[in-house]
């Protein structure tokens, strides 16, 4: 059986389909996930905390500060695009309509959702359109997976009391890794070779944090929230990377960070326990964060092909009136 090479067959599906496999099973059977021991350690929720630590932490090490040019300044560029675009949209919807938020999509959901972005997605679809350039520049992207983002900016805005403590909780893995991964070049290597292994289980682990009845319970506010991170994040980031980087050929990759990921689900549960008063909004905004998920997982790398198949004529319906001007 070709399990893994048919996987590989659908974008980001190495990371998607262990998803959907883990909510799926947590729910119609979870007490197949309590069965205690290593079991559950590895493949439920009871292990998210380890796992997404241990992905931020390969991430860390895989960054190397002495390399400079276009993937990083590529990857800095998409990193700020999609995490400035998805805090201002989510601050304006709570300064506007308050912690209740508009059509039932709170500042919490709309920033957990819309400022975190699949890289594992953007990465495959970046091999399929782009180049090694920008496939690198995923190294810098996977900064915004999990919840730091959105505590900084609920924080900075006074929306929320974020302790200290769990800020520097989130970020001391990557920072570790990033470290570790400079001093030795060995590690790195170890690192990155163990990256593939850790984003299925990575994957699963997340979807057993979810479960179908909550993504029917978000309803269409769930489906609203991850049609806003497609269009209004994904056009932002398509926008602004073909203005600096696409003078020369315009590109549908920064389209790929128009997603939301599935670290995005754990976010307003972070939230919650580091401040009180949004407890009562994260389990509604954890819905919709997951059919945010799901919405965008299906439709991201079907819109950002059509960018690409549409570029991809116009530039050979300019080649000959290129050849009759020389």
């Amino acid at each position: 059986m070709k399990i893994i090479k048919t996987m590989q067959k659908f974008p980001g599906g190495m990371m998607v389909i262990p998803l959907l496999l883990g909510c799926i099973l947590n729910t119609f059977v979870p007490q197949a996930l309590s069965l205690g021991g290593f079991t559950s350690g590895i493949f439920s929720k009871a292990g998210t905390q380890t796992i997404v630590g241990l992905f931020l932490f390969v991430s860390g090490a895989s960054i190397n500060i002495k390399q400079v040019g276009v993937p990083v300044a590529k990857g800095a560029l998409l990193t700020v695009s999609k995490v400035g675009s998805g805090i201002l949209i989510g601050l304006v919807i709570g300064w506007i309509f308050g912690v209740e938020g508009f059509l039932g999509i709170t500042p919490l959901a709309a920033i957990a959702a819309l400022a975190n972005c699949n890289s594992v997605m953007y990465a495959v679809l970046a091999n399929q359109f782009g180049d090694s350039t920008d496939v690198g520049a995923v190294s810098v992207l996977g900064l915004d997976d999990g919840p730091f983002f959105t505590m900084i900016a609920l924080g900075s805005a006074g929306m929320a009391t974020i302790p200290f403590k769990d800020i520097i909780c989130v970020i001391i893995p990557l920072l570790l890794g990033l470290l570790l991964g400079n001093l030795d070049e060995d590690i790195r290597d170890l690192c990155e070779k163990g990256t593939p292994l850790i984003i299925p289980f990575n994957g699963f682990i997340l979807g057993t944090g979810m479960s179908l009845k909550d993504v029917v319970q978000a309803g269409i506010p769930g489906i609203i929230l991850g049609l806003i991170s497609l269009v209004l994040t994904g056009f932002f980031c398509y926008f602004t990377y073909n203005l600096v980087f696409g003078r020369k050929q315009k590109k549908a990759v920064g389209f790929g960070v128009g997603n939301t990921a599935g670290n995005a689900v754990v976010t307003p549960g972070a939230i919650g326990e580091s401040d009180p008063a949004w407890a009562p909004y994260a389990p509604g905004a954890t819905a919709q964060c997951a059919a945010a998920c799901v919405v965008t997982s299906i439709l991201c790398p079907l819109v950002t092909t059509f960018l690409h198949n549409r570029l991809q004529k116009k530039q050979q319906a300019q080649q000959p009136q290129e050849k009759q001007n020389v």
